[in-house]
């Protein structure tokens, strides 16, 4: 049994696009450098071919990732109840400094870009919260407190 994974639309088009470069651009280019490399003659001691065998199995490996993840996917939708959900961007205060964030799947997560995994545990603690509720982190350095102040 696979686990599903949420997706908002914005990382669904994300992982479409990629899929999409991968086997129409990245899987023809890398067909043609093992091809060039071939013609240099020995395989064993190419590294040239070696290099783009490697490539393309990661390549192949990303491929059937993303495909996976696409077809055990479900769409994350805002149901504008007032409440953090996957989908929702909050504003929070921590600290005295007020910090965005967009709470994604667990495939789109990118903190330095304000994109917060429903996963991580900030984002668990934050799912469910409203308006003035607090969402509590335990971390190596004691307990972070986030206050929701607004959600979209």
């Amino acid at each position: 049994m696979t686990d599903q994974t949420i997706l908002t639309q914005e990382g669904k088009l994300k992982l479409e696009e990629e899929l999409n470069n991968l086997k129409n651009v990245k899987r023809k280019e890398i067909t043609e450098r093992i091809e060039l490399a071939k013609e240099h003659g020995d395989l064993s001691e190419n590294a040239e071919y070696q290099e783009a065998r490697n490539e393309q199995s990661f390549m192949e490996g990303r491929i059937l990732e993303i495909e996976n993840i696409l077809k055990n996917s479900i769409m994350a939708k805002s149901n504008g109840k007032g409440h953090v959900e996957v989908g929702s961007k909050v504003t929070a205060e921590f600290n005295g400094q007020e910090i965005i964030y967009s709470i994604v799947g667990s495939h789109e997560g990118d903190p330095t870009l304000g994109m917060l995994s429903c996963d991580s545990p900030l984002g668990q603690s934050l799912l469910g919260k409203k308006v003035g509720e607090i969402a509590s982190v335990e971390t190596p350095n004691g307990t972070n407190t986030y206050k929701v102040k607004k959600i979209d």
